[in-house]
C-alpha cells in the first residue's frame, strides 16, 4: 500500500462564473495564481513522486507551489461534453427534466458527448494499482470530477445526496491505495502551510 495525497487546482475565470470547464483548458485566473503564492506543501509531501492533469490549470497550480510533475493523463477532468461551459441554472433552463433526471444516475450522470463519473472511475482503477505497485508515496494535482471519483471509490458512495466527507477544496485530501488500486481515505483537509 501507498499513501497518494490529492490537490485540486486553484481558480480559474469559468470557477468563478460557475461554469462546468471539464476537458477546457482553461488556465488559472488571478485569483488562482494568488491562492498559492504564499502557500507551500507540508513538508513531508515535498519528498514525494508527484503527477499532475495536462490541463494548463492544474499544471500552473503544482509550478505554483515549486513541483515538477509528471503529467498523467488518467488524471484529466471528466469529459463534460455538451455540458461544458454552461452553468447548472442555464442547463437546468435548457433541458428541464431531463437534466435533473441525468444528474440523478449518480455515478452514471453521463453528459451528451461526455463521460460518467463511473467512466472516470474505470480509466484510474488501472493507474492507481500501477501506481501502488512503485511501493512510492506519491501526490497529484487533479480535478475535482477526479477527487470525486477517488472519494466515492473509497466510500462505495453512489454519487448521490451528500458525499460521505465534506472537502475542502484548498486542502490535500490523503488516501491509502491499495494494492488492487483501491483508494481508502486516510486524512481529509489537510491543509497547505504558509511559505517560510
Amino acid at each position: 500500500m501507498i499513501r497518494f495525497a490529492l490537490l485540486r487546482h486553484g481558480a480559474t475565470e469559468w470557477n468563478a462564473a460557475g461554469r462546468l470547464q471539464g476537458r477546457r483548458d482553461i488556465p488559472l485566473s488571478a485569483a488562482g495564481l494568488e491562492q498559492f503564492a504564499d502557500r507551500s506543501l507540508p513538508q513531508t509531501y515535498g519528498t514525494r513522486v508527484w503527477y499532475c492533469s495536462p490541463l494548463q490549470r492544474a499544471r500552473q497550480t503544482a509550478s505554483a507551489l515549486g513541483l515538477r510533475p509528471v503529467i498523467e493523463p488518467a488524471l484529466i477532468e471528466m469529459d463534460w461534453g455538451d455540458y461544458e461551459g454552461h452553468t447548472i441554472a442555464e442547463l437546468q433552463a435548457m433541458h428541464g427534466p431531463a437534466f435533473a433526471a441525468n444528474e440523478d444516475r449518480g455515478l452514471d450522470l453521463q453528459p451528451p458527448g461526455g463521460e460518467s463519473p463511473r467512466q472516470i472511475q474505470a480509466r484510474l482503477l488501472p493507474w492507481l494499482k500501477n501506481l501502488a505497485a512503485t511501493g512510492q508515496d506519491a501526490g497529484a494535482v487533479t480535478h475535482k470530477g477526479v477527487i470525486r471519483a477517488i472519494l466515492a471509490l473509497a466510500f462505495d458512495w453512489p454519487m448521490l445526496g451528500k458525499p460521505p466527507v465534506k472537502l475542502d477544496w484548498r486542502c490535500l485530501q490523503e488516501f491509502r491505495i491499495t494494492g488492487a488500486g483501491r483508494p481508502e481515505l486516510l486524512a481529509a483537509n489537510i491543509p497547505l502551510e504558509p511559505k517560510t
